[in-house]
């Protein structure tokens, strides 16, 4: 009798801790991306936290709201992993390059690279980049330019920024004074100030019509191996990354240049598929019918100002993507 009464009450447990806690999965996926600048990360590092949470659940008895609660193990998962290491894309990593004629040299496994994310980012209903920016949005830069700031300072700045949390309940989650929060939060402000993208790539997007025809344009030439009709749509300072390639190319000129050389002869037949990355407009690169790669476009008034080609076949069943079928 005992032992069934101890089963039943843990079937009722998860049943309670499931209802309780599984709302806020997606958010919480969200703000570990923020702090990991890894999509798989992100879900390892959830799952860790779920794990703490079941661990800790009967003792939990409501001191504070669920959310919270759990933000505060998710937080403290996270600053226990990134203390490791950083990852980047490669304008993070150094200068643009020149070298058109040529495929770039791959990183080596020291490099770690920050990943696109499947979908919407903002899962409590705010932009990151809107919040913390307060101008525009180019969330993908944004997250690249967290990646930058030591975990606490990161830790300090998503929950005062982005999630609203007093300095108190900040400076209880990390064991600290609130005056310590506010000196983290100013220095992580000063330094996501110095490393974001310049203050042009973050003016708003274009209504959605002309964002729509420089998308459309877009996808039409690059399928083509258009050049003349790309360089038309492309902003004249556009950035074009590539990882895991390390160099990277900007102005409208020299990445026209690098893409008739050298990515178009390579690619051939090509084909894109419209999908969302990071709340974002992007693509699905083709090769043929073999997955090639995911794109992040960032599009202001001006064209388009930046390309992230994530050029990673495996990317594409995180992103639920076709593996050759004609859409």
């Amino acid at each position: 009798m005992t032992v069934v009464g101890r089963a039943e009450r843990l079937v009722t447990d998860e049943d309670e801790f499931a209802r309780l806690t599984e709302p806020f999965r997606r958010e919480l996926t969200v703000h570990c991306y923020r702090m990991s600048g890894s999509a798989q990360d992100a879900k390892d590092l959830v799952q860790e936290a779920y794990l703490r949470a079941w661990r800790g659940f009967r003792d939990f008895a409501g001191r504070s709201s669920v959310r919270v609660w759990l933000y505060r193990i998710a937080t403290n998962v996270c600053l226990t992993a990134l203390a490791r290491r950083r990852r980047d894309l490669p304008a993070g990593l150094g200068a643009p390059g020149g070298d058109t004629w040529r495929p770039p040299p791959l990183a080596g496994p020291e490099v770690a690279w920050v990943t696109p994310f499947a979908g919407g980012v903002a899962g409590e209903g705010e932009d990151p980049a809107a919040v913390v920016a307060g101008r525009g949005s180019v969330r993908l830069a944004l997250v690249a330019a967290l990646q930058h700031l030591p975990a606490t300072q990161r830790a300090v700045l998503l929950l005062r920024d982005v999630l609203g949390w007093r300095a108190s309940e900040v400076a209880d989650l990390l064991d600290t004074s609130t005056d310590a929060v506010h000196s983290l939060l100013a220095r992580a402000r000063e330094r996501l100030r110095r490393a974001e993208p310049d203050e042009d790539s973050l003016r708003e997007p274009p209504p959605g019509q002309a964002q729509r025809r420089l998308l459309d344009g877009y996808a039409r030439a690059f399928a083509d191996a258009d050049v003349d009709g790309l360089l038309k749509v492309l902003r004249a300072d556009v950035a074009l990354e590539m990882p895991p390639h390390l160099s990277w190319f900007a102005g409208r000129d020299t990445v026209g240049e690098f893409l008739t050389r050298v990515v178009f002869p390579a690619l051939g037949r090509t084909r894109l598929e419209a999908v969302t990355v990071n709340g974002g407009p992007g693509f699905a690169v083709y090769h043929g019918e073999i997955p090639h790669a995911v794109q992040a476009v960032t599009v202001t008034g001006q064209g388009i100002a930046r390309i992230v080609s994530f050029n990673d076949p495996a990317l594409f069943t995180t992103f639920n993507l076709s593996r050759g079928s004609h859409v």
